[in-house]
Formats: structure tokens, C-alpha cells, sequence
């Protein structure tokens, strides 16, 4: 006899997602609680803890760049996206007007923004920040952007994924540096 416990095969991850995440979004004790969620791939609930003033700060700033240089699209705070380990959350996205057409909807985007960005807290560990980083990618950003805890912007292309650009192609006017 077998001690593995084999999981049902989720047919369509996505709709998996969505159905899962509008679930818990109409949660009124969910609701109640002062942490932030995202859900693995079985739509388990994972808890984060909360954010830290200057987290929102960082977030805040990036964003206002973002809808100062891309008004062609939609800058938001606490992104839900669908990916292939579940919804997880971006602190900031950007996402133009024709892909949101194709991708929103509901309460998750179905797959990624162009723009994912992570803004890094005391307890991220660089492992889950870079499952995150690689999820977005999947889901289909065209950038991953993490900000450090001193406000250094980190920039990494879907075409090289791994090595940090530099600099955005899609906002070249982002800053380097967040003074928050």
C-alpha cells in the first residue's frame, strides 16, 4: 500500500483559479483578516504577512511613474494573476488597454501583465521571489521589475529572464532607485 495520497489532475489551471480566487474574494471572515493571501496550485490559501509602511510607499511611487510614462494602459496595487502554481500577486502591475481586453475580467487577471513588479519585504526569501519572477514570465509579463528593500530597482526581460537588464524597454524612465 502506497503512503502518497494522489491529487485529482486539474484539467484547465486557469478557470481552476478564477473560480477559486472569486470563492475566497466573497469570503465575509476571509474578508476580516489583516493579511495578505495568494493560493498554491490546489487552491490552498497562503498567508503573507502584512506589508510595512514604506512597502506601500515604494508601491505607491512605482505606480505613479507608471501611470505618468504608459497612460495607454492600466497601472494597479495588489494584482491578482492566474498562474500555473495558482494566483499570486504582484504589489504593482501595468497592463496596456488591448491586452487587459483579453486578459481581465473577473477578480484575477487571467494570465500576466506586461509589467510585474515585486517590491521586496523583510520576510521575501530571494527562492520565492524568483518562483514569483518565473510565474510571471509563464503567465505571459514581458518584464519582472523587483525593488529592494533600499529602493534599488531590479529590471529582468522575458528574453533573458534571469540576468537583470538594467533598465526597462517598456518604461525606460523608471528610476533606478526608489526614494521611498
Amino acid at each position: 500500500m502506497s503512503a502518497l495520497l494522489k491529487l485529482p489532475v486539474i484539467k484547465n489551471q486557469t478557470a481552476f483559479n478564477l473560480e477559486r480566487w472569486d470563492e475566497l474574494c466573497s469570503d465575509e471572515q476571509l474578508a476580516k483578516l489583516g493579511w495578505r493571501i495568494e493560493t498554491d496550485r490546489n487552491g490552498t490559501i497562503l498567508m503573507n504577512f502584512p506589508a510595512e509602511y514604506s512597502h506601500g510607499g515604494k508601491q505607491s511611487d512605482i505606480s505613479h511613474v507608471l501611470c505618468q510614462t504608459l497612460p495607454d494602459g492600466r497601472t494597479t496595487v495588489e494584482c491578482p494573476i492566474s498562474t500555473s502554481e495558482g494566483i499570486k500577486v504582484a504589489d504593482v502591475a501595468w497592463v496596456s488597454k488591448s491586452r487587459l481586453a483579453k486578459i481581465g475580467g473577473r477578480t484575477a487577471l487571467k494570465s500576466a501583465p506586461e509589467i510585474c513588479v515585486e517590491v521586496l519585504s523583510p520576510r521575501n526569501t530571494r527562492r520565492e521571489i524568483e518562483e514569483k519572477r518565473a510565474l510571471y514570465f509563464e503567465a505571459g509579463a514581458k518584464e519582472v521589475w523587483i525593488c529592494e528593500r533600499d529602493g534599488r530597482m531590479r529590471f529582468f526581460l522575458k528574453a533573458k529572464p534571469a540576468v537583470d537588464a538594467g533598465a526597462s524597454t517598456l518604461c525606460p524612465e523608471m528610476p533606478p532607485k526608489i526614494d521611498s
